[in-house]
């Protein structure tokens, strides 16, 4: 390490230097010879300043590329009929619908079409008998139209490959020279001698996690290639006769942004008449896709390649090959598998202390001294009835199982792994930041803005009779400005409104199913019925038929407020389509929320908190208040956790497999009827028989990590296991997702994502809500605070249970089946004392408990608030070793774009001896790295323009772009 720090700034230095003095001989004007001889003299030193950055590129010299050409070169259906143009993408409509065989349908196809050619692309049609009136218009973008788009997309694309400097032997000369020291220096044989132990566990290390690594046999590393925004006026700083520069994931891109903007009819007035989404929402069209590279069991493909090496169950325990997975799907999904194996890593830590606190507490819960008061209570005084007219009189002996498997969840552990997974929440989201800003690098997104994306074509459409605009500052282009109190204000309003509506709605249903447990409890039709289990056993049913009702209205809920969060999203005039699908996640996830979360809160904060007392008891509408079971509210909280959890995560999973190719089937089987069979080769008739990804196919999977996520954090207090549970459902989820998308989706068009979006957000305040409710578990339902204030205040845990017991008089009760109890007395949990007559107040015992209560929390959230401050100051959100190569990164491609864009300028440069041409390369020269690229990648002809920065109009006349 040292050998080659000292290389690399000796390079640098040389470098500098050698670069100076040669720009000042080539600007006055110098042979040839010493022209040609300084220019390899640079190059060498160039190429050996890099050495360190790329030294893993060097040593690696293999064409990655091939794999993802792949599948176009074997097989023959990915292209035209002249086996030459690759199919980018593909459009069918279907002759057996009505509604696309009126003349309507077939002149907006005709006007599409028309527009598809006007803009460069190439078409081809095929219409085979054998596929029942199936017609396929097959697409291809062109050299051209690639150059255009690339530009109005701003895609960074590869640079030539190491700035093309490694040219001559004498280069690569001193490349494999600066290796060999670097590997074989003298300091490393001394590191070596000194440190073999170490050496030798880190070799054991790398052994065992070679079994888990991505084999690079079968997925050769990537090599990290320098990237800049697409010019063509600068096309000669990219290697455009590679012969994947042009990926098929960016093809399909950018015929997927022309097919959202070209319009289908030639009316005027509806400013709505265009893109391809609405094409097939009318019928027009029944489908629009990019292909798959190949057959899922033919090899030669990389989606054959995937499905084998990365979706098998088999492979489950084996790291991802995320660039693969990125340079297939797309950033948007490649981001998502990244994000999902992180979060099981980090699971791993949890799991294992999860786990041991569970078996700490199930070694001890023998010893625990208060469950064994339980066991062994012997008194003739027994329990006040739970329940009005059905419920009798019970003996505290008979919870003896449940109160030892509430010490499981309920001892002096559960604090500790609380106070562990807030630390680990925010371990969580602060190594994700670090380990996503390693990602968006290595993917080419560091600096990627929102506002350098394309307004979406219904945002434009709905602003089309706006006049006023504004400059974009980003793009420099001129947008419409959405009027903010006659549309803006209104819009957002509005939105508000109904989703708090909705909210409450769902709220309101909850407590419509506790009214309904209320009241069915003390229901006279119960205590008749001849059904066994319907009369010893009404809490059973009771439960059984509310948690159906709540169900049904979760499932109704989901549908209606889904249709109505895109409607809403919709009026809000977002941008983009990230802001777009940021604001309908929230909407959609807020009520998500509600759902699955309001009856877990109502256990762990509001059942059996406000029953009040035998006779006087809180009644709610007329109805007595549920109580606790036996076990404890913490008990039923924990059964309630891990049902949920546990039953939603397998029924999910079920639900997510089964339900693509009950779609796959209907398609089939709405498309050509049921006694019909495809049968045919061709890749673009298989995948029209895949389901269409959509928008919003990555909303289902996100969402159900992220309410796995609540599950494990807000709530872990009462279910330690819960992590544990999650990593194993994660281990499979992720190769289950991926066979999903390989098998059952259509290949999705890339999106372009510099993060995972709201869903972060989302994660962030879920953390810090974890922090209150764990606070409020452990203080308001747990036991352990009255249990630490009874041990502190008589040293011993000794008669705790009579402690917590209070003797009430039968008399005050009202509503009791007759019984064969004879006592006067009942006991009844709570700290109480006897006043005069019938009535009770709590003692001071209750309000010291109280106390303790409150005080405990305000010290767990504020240390725990303060250990998460910590974490978030120690752990950057970006390395410095990132920091430093991002920098370096930007210093070598501005210097090759300099001397690139001089050399050509030079070559027709005015007559030498001009002083304006050395003074304005010295400018270039000084330019930060940003705002050299911003004048390398500007408009300008004369470089004294380089020092404006100013993204200039366009002439007057000239044509708009065509593309919004």
């Amino acid at each position: 390490m040292i050998a080659r720090s000292v290389i690399e700034v000796i390079c640098y230095v040389l470098y500098d230097v050698d670069r100076n003095r040669i720009f000042r001989n080539r600007v006055r004007g110098g042979n040839n010879k010493t022209e040609k001889a300084a220019q390899e003299r640079i190059a060498d030193l160039h190429a050996m300043s890099v050495l360190s950055t790329y030294q893993d590129n060097l040593s690696q010299d293999m064409n990655t590329d091939r794999i993802v050409m792949g599948g176009i070169l074997n097989n023959p259906s990915l292209t035209f009929n002249d086996r030459v143009r690759s199919v980018d993408f593909v459009l069918v409509w279907e002759a057996g619908k009505d509604d696309a065989t009126t003349p309507e349908a077939y002149e907006h196809r005709r006007i599409f079409e028309q527009n598809l050619e006007n803009e460069g692309l190439q078409l081809e049609k095929e219409a085979p008998e054998e596929l029942y009136g199936l017609h396929f218009i097959k697409i291809h973008a062109p050299l051209a139209v690639l150059r255009d788009y690339s530009e109005v997309l701003k895609l960074r694309m590869p640079m030539k490959e190491c700035s093309k400097i490694r040219k001559g032997a004498r280069t690569n000369a001193i490349l494999n020279a600066a290796m060999y020291m670097s590997k074989f220096s003298a300091l490393k044989d001394v590191h070596e001698k000194t440190n073999s132990l170490i050496d030798k566990i880190d070799e054991c290390w790398d052994n065992i996690m070679s079994k888990i690594r991505v084999d690079p046999a079968l997925f050769p590393e990537r090599k990290h290639r320098l990237t800049a925004i697409y010019s063509k006026d600068k096309e000669y700083l990219f290697d455009t006769s590679a012969e994947c520069f042009w990926t098929p994931s960016i093809r399909s891109r950018i015929v997927q942004f022309i097919l959202d903007r070209k319009k289908f009819s030639e009316s005027a007035s509806d400013d709505f008449a265009f893109g391809i989404t609405r094409l097939i929402s009318n019928n027009t069209y029944s489908a629009a896709y990019p292909l798959h590279d190949g057959d899922l069991k033919t090899p030669g493909s990389m989606r054959h390649l995937l499905y084998t090496e990365w979706a098998s169950v088999s492979k489950c325990l084996k790291y991802q090959p995320l660039d693969y997975v990125k340079d297939y799907f797309g950033v948007k999904i490649g981001l998502y598998f990244a994000w999902l194996g992180f979060y099981t890593h980090m699971l791993i830590p949890a799991s294992v202390v999860g786990l041991i606190c569970v078996i700490y507490s199930a070694a001890t819960v023998y010893s625990n001294k208060p469950s064994e008061d339980i066991c062994n209570y012997n008194s003739t005084i027994k329990m006040c009835p739970q329940c009005d007219y059905y419920c009798d009189f019970w003996d505290l002996k008979t919870t003896c199982l449940q109160s030892r498997i509430t010490y499981l969840f309920d001892n002096p552990t559960t604090v500790f792994f609380a106070i562990f997974m807030s630390f680990w929440a925010a371990c969580f989201l602060e190594l994700w930041k670090r380990y996503s800003a390693e990602m968006t690098h290595r993917w080419d997104l560091t600096g990627f803005d929102v506002y350098e994306e394309h307004p979406r074509p219904q945002y434009l459409a709905r602003l089309a009779h706006v006049k006023r605009t504004q400059l974009n500052v980003v793009t420099g282009e001129r947008e419409p400005m959405v009027p903010f109190w006659r549309m803006r204000l209104p819009a957002a309003l509005m939105s508000f409104s109904v989703v708090a509506l909705l909210i409450l709605l769902a709220l309101a249903t909850v407590l419509g199913v506790v009214l309904y447990r209320m009241s069915l409890l003390g229901a006279n039709f119960l205590r008749q019925q001849d059904n066994v289990l319907i009369t010893y056993s009404p809490i059973m049913f009771t439960t059984a038929t509310a948690a159906s009702i709540n169900l049904v209205f979760i499932c109704i809920f989901n549908y209606i407020y889904q249709f109505l969060a895109e409607w809403l999203t919709e009026k809000e005039l977002l941008r983009t389509q990230t802001e777009f699908d940021d604001s309908l996640t929230l909407k959609i996830y807020l009520l998500q929320f509600v759902n699955y979360y309001a009856s877990i809160f109502y256990i762990a904060f509001f059942k059996g908190k406000f029953v009040g007392r035998p006779g006087d008891y809180v009644r709610f509408f007329g109805h007595r208040q549920e109580e606790c079971s036996p076990g404890g509210c913490l008990l039923e909280l924990s059964i309630q956790l891990a049902i949920i959890m546990i039953g939603k995560q397998f029924i999910n999973t079920v639900v997510e497999m089964m339900m693509p190719y009950v779609l796959k089937w209907w398609n089939i089987l709405r498309t050509i009827g049921r006694k019909k069979r495809i049968k045919s080769p061709l890749q673009w008739v298989k995948d029209f028989k895949l389901v269409d990804f959509g928008n919003m196919g990555l909303f289902p999977e996100y969402l159900e990590m992220v309410l796995q996520y609540g599950f494990v954090t807000i709530f872990v207090a009462a279910f330690p296991l819960a992590p544990l549970f999650a990593l194993i459902n994660n281990v499979l989820e992720m190769r289950l997702d991926a066979k999903k998308f390989l098998t059952c989706y259509r290949r999705p068009v890339p999106q372009r994502v510099s993060d995972i979006g709201v869903w972060y957000r989302i994660l962030d305040s879920i953390g810090k809500l974890s922090i209150i409710t764990n606070g409020f578990i452990i203080a308001f339902t747990s036991e352990f605070i009255p249990r630490l204030v009874y041990q502190f205040t008589n040293g011993s845990m000794d008669q705790y249970v009579n402690h917590t017991l209070t003797d009430f008089k039968i008399s005050v009760l009202g509503n009791l089946t007759k019984s064969t109890y004879n006592e006067t007395m009942c006991s009844y949990p709570g700290y109480w004392h006897y006043k005069d007559g019938d009535d009770y107040e709590h003692t001071n015992w209750y309000w010291h408990v109280m106390g303790a209560r409150l005080a405990f929390v305000v010290v767990f959230e504020n240390v725990v608030a303060l250990v998460m401050i910590i974490v978030r100051w120690a752990i950057p959100d970006m390395s410095g070793e990132l920091r430093d190569r991002i920098r370096r990164e930007a210093y070598v491609i501005n210097s090759f774009i300099m001397e690139e864009t001089r050399a050509r300028s030079l070559a027709r440069r005015s007559p030498p001896g001009e002083d304006g041409d050395e003074s304005n390369w010295n400018h270039l020269a000084s330019l930060s790295g940003s705002d050299f690229d911003l004048a390398a990648h500007g408009d300008h002809q004369d470089i004294r323009d380089l020092s404006k920065h100013v993204v200039t109009q366009p002439p007057e006349g000239a044509p708009g772009p065509e593309h919004v």
